[in-house]
């Protein structure tokens, strides 16, 4: 266990530190030694949020974040990894529609929150990047989802947040799903301006967030009728 303990400690500062092949080749060992995949997608997450804090620090550039979203995709891709979230993406927990909104075409944290959300049991529809509020309002006609995640790494992502928000006061239908918005710049003060329910700095607090929710409200879903 103590070993398993420094392992994961090892795992987040690497990718902290972009050393991407000392991450996959750490992560080949502690799947080997028995880490369970979930936890190790954890630790990458955790590892990202850092990488995260150090571009809003401008200690690190976009190339930086791209990296570590490589880093992530890479650890995903690992054939003892892949089965596992396969086989827990079943939507049991509900439906979370998810993108990056107007205005900016980031997609790495989103794709970091859309693979948790997987491995948690959550059905996911990503609408992508640069995504209009107009959009968000049509395919949460279609799709009905229970939570909506508005991502956004630019710091001028907060205003195209509350105009999604602000299209679904408008079109009648705010109440009938919640809303999680996602960035590192964001605060308590930010989500309350822009109306969302919650909001998130790392992933696991995100995750934990919509699991909470689902399991509050009712068996299978969050806006059941």
């Amino acid at each position: 266990m103590k070993d398993l303990n420094k392992m994961a400690n090892s795992i987040i500062e690497l990718v902290e530190q972009l050393e991407e092949e000392s991450v996959k080749k750490l992560v080949d060992k502690a799947l080997n030694e028995g880490m369970e995949p979930l936890y190790l997608l954890e630790l990458i997450a955790e590892g990202m949020t850092r990488v995260g804090r150090l571009y809003e620090s401008k200690d690190y550039y976009i190339a930086d974040l791209i990296m570590a979203g490589m880093i992530f995709k890479d650890i995903l891709a690992f054939d003892r990894m892949t089965p596992d979230f396969h086989k827990n993406n079943t939507g049991e927990l509900g439906k979370v529609m998810i993108g990056t909104v107007e205005g900016d075409i980031h997609d790495i944290g989103k794709d970091i929150f859309k693979g948790m959300l997987e491995a948690n049991g959550f059905e996911v529809i990503d609408l992508g990047v640069d995504v209009h509020k107009e959009v968000f309002v049509q395919k949460f006609e279609e799709y009905k989802p229970d939570i909506i995640g508005l991502s956004g790494v630019l710091t001028n992502t907060i205003d195209p947040m509350k105009d999604v928000i602000s299209a679904f006061i408008e079109a009648g239908i705010r109440e009938k799903v919640k809303f999680i918005v996602g960035g590192n710049h964001l605060t308590g003060g930010a989500c309350q301006y822009i109306g969302a329910d919650d909001f998130s700095n790392d992933v696991s607090r995100g995750i934990k967030v919509c699991k909470e929710w689902a399991e509050l409200t009712y068996k299978g879903g969050i806006n059941n009728d």
